[in-house]
């Protein structure tokens, strides 16, 4: 198989290109949600969705990571 020489070069050069411009940002933005997951928090779920949809805003982003990082209450069995 021949690849030509530019197809070559943008298959070697993407992966250089993608991630600092996109992959970084990307997990900086799902950044308590991959907290809440690493602490196996109850909520993650929740988290996920409250980051997806307002994690765009500063506050909606801030309120995820504060939730994602806060400390779990034991749940009390009745």
């Amino acid at each position: 198989m021949h690849m030509h020489p530019a197809t070559l070069a943008h298959f070697f050069f993407l992966p250089f290109f993608f991630l600092p411009f996109f992959g970084f940002p990307l997990v900086m933005y799902f950044l308590p949600t991959v907290i809440a997951l690493i602490k196996g928090k109850r909520d993650t779920l929740a988290i996920f969705l409250l980051n997806f949809f307002l994690g765009w805003t500063i506050i909606g982003w801030l309120i995820c990571l504060v939730w994602a990082a806060k400390h779990d209450l034991p749940v009390v069995a009745r």
